[in-house]
């Protein structure tokens, strides 16, 4: 049986004076989580949106939240965000000097703790933390900015990542440069959940369209 991707469009490429409008028409179309691209203008090249967002989209979806901290440092703001109403929280693997303590203050905050690797970061960083983790992100562009092309060595780094995840139960994200054209290479390489934003927010004829289209090009 093939395994059911999971669908999770980036509000990045939203219309933010319409966010919580957004929100709902995504669960409506049939996203199975919510992805929120928090940048500090730091870490990354760009500033987003902090702890007040998610509280504020919250009340539109039932979903889950999926929280990527592209700040550093990262644990500081962990609780505000697990209180603004996140279920996932993401922390980059260069982000701080104890990923293991992240992780373990995530979960104890009764959120799903995730580990993401950008591009240029050798996968092996995330091998010693596994055990403290619930999914692994893997960048297939450099953060900071939507839109960008997928960078075709991410296979192989998905594929390592699901090599040395091996039979712990850990999700694989993949984030940046996906569409209907390369998301059935990218699940056969061992990914389990899409990140997608300009694909679906840019595409013609709705975001259900658009996510279907994302489904059926998975399979």
């Amino acid at each position: 049986m093939a395994k059911q991707v999971i669908i999770s469009p980036s509000i990045l490429a939203s219309d933010f004076a319409r966010l919580g409008e957004e929100v709902t028409a995504l669960d409506k179309g049939g996203a199975d989580w919510i992805h929120v691209d928090v940048m500090d203008g730091h870490f990354v090249p760009n500033i987003t949106m902090g702890p007040n967002v998610v509280a504020a989209i919250r009340p539109y979806t039932a979903k889950p939240l999926d929280v990527h901290l592209m700040i550093a440092p990262a644990d500081p703001y962990l609780e505000a965000f697990a209180k603004a109403g996140a279920d996932h929280l993401i922390v980059h693997a260069e982000a701080g000097p104890h990923l293991h303590r992240s992780l373990q203050a995530i979960r104890a905050l009764g959120k799903k703790a995730g580990v993401a690797l950008n591009p240029a970061t050798p996968v092996e960083a995330v091998g010693p933390a596994l055990d403290y983790a619930d999914l692994v992100l893997v960048m297939s562009v450099s953060p900071g900015f939507g839109g960008q092309s997928f960078l075709p060595a991410s296979l192989e780094r998905i594929a390592a990542v699901r090599k040395m995840i091996g039979r712990r139960d850990i999700l694989i994200e993949v984030d940046g440069g996906i569409g209907p054209a390369n998301a059935a290479a990218i699940l056969a390489a061992g990914a389990d959940a899409l990140v997608a934003g300009s694909s679906i927010f840019g595409a013609k004829g709705g975001y259900a369209a658009a996510i279907a289209a994302l489904r059926k090009g998975a399979k």
